[in-house]
């Protein structure tokens, strides 16, 4: 079973690959903790020992989580867990490989020989609402009605530009989203949609793409980008493990 014990010696999950894929990294994980492979019947989990409590998430320990994942996606790719996942002995993790033995093969399978890359574009403008009102008829009416006037608009009014605001930012999101994801289909094998960080983005993306193809996908993102003008601004990142494309939470 995956809980948290005190004071008890435990088992750190970072992820599952291949049976194949034995290897031990030496200080590298949570606690400096050597890091090795644990296999059961054509999975192997990759864990470090740690003293089993909860698992804070403090930038040290989530440094040496995303630099083992790293390690290993220099030369293969893993199913990452989650991080600040425990088992308590080797008989926890059996069962959970047991357990999920089908859908991680299904997962191993369908990422093999792949990464993930992350995009995301924003509107480099200084004022979204102000860009947005230069472009966008209704918006610009409904602020003019309400704000042109002498007389400070009531509550209502100022709901209802709020309203005209989200519902045209929403719909020029989807407008760029789907052009930057229909450039981009022929450099992805799979693109997930994540929800925007902040006011200003206007897509956040993740892209499943073959590993011998990310130059490929990296020229492309500059070919995408010179479908847009100087307001937009493209940020792509990578490669990760792929944590958008795969559902590694384990529960028994």
């Amino acid at each position: 079973m995956v809980k948290q014990v005190k004071n008890k010696t435990g088992k750190y999950l970072y992820a599952v690959i291949g049976s194949s894929d034995e290897f031990i990294y030496s200080s590298c994980g949570i606690d400096d903790g050597d890091v090795y492979t644990i296999e059961h019947k054509g999975l192997r989990v990759v864990v470090s020992d740690v003293v089993n409590k909860r698992m804070r998430p403090e930038r040290r320990h989530i440094a040496a989580h995303h630099k083992v994942l790293e390690k290993i996606m220099e030369k293969r790719t893993p199913l990452p867990i989650i991080f600040g996942t425990i088992a308590d002995d080797l008989d926890a993790i059996q069962k959970i490989l047991f357990h999920n033995r089908k859908i991680c093969l299904e997962n191993l399978a369908r990422v093999a020989g792949k990464v993930e890359m992350g995009l995301r574009v924003i509107w480099d403008v200084p004022n979204i609402f102000e860009y947005l009102v230069q472009t966008d008829k209704e918006l610009m009416e409904a602020r003019n009605r309400f704000f042109g006037g002498s007389q400070e608009p009531d509550r209502e009014e100022k709901i209802e530009l709020g309203r005209i605001f989200a519902q045209s930012l929403k719909a020029k999101r989807e407008k760029y989203t789907e052009k930057v994801e229909k450039a981009l289909s022929k450099y992805c094998c799979e693109i997930k949609r994540n929800r925007p960080y902040a006011e200003r983005d206007v897509m956040n993306l993740a892209c499943l793409v073959e590993r011998e193809a990310k130059d490929a996908f990296e020229v492309g993102i500059f070919e995408v980008a010179n479908m847009f003008d100087n307001n937009f601004e493209f940020d792509f990142n990578g490669p990760w493990a792929p944590h958008n494309f795969v559902e590694t939470d384990f529960k028994l």
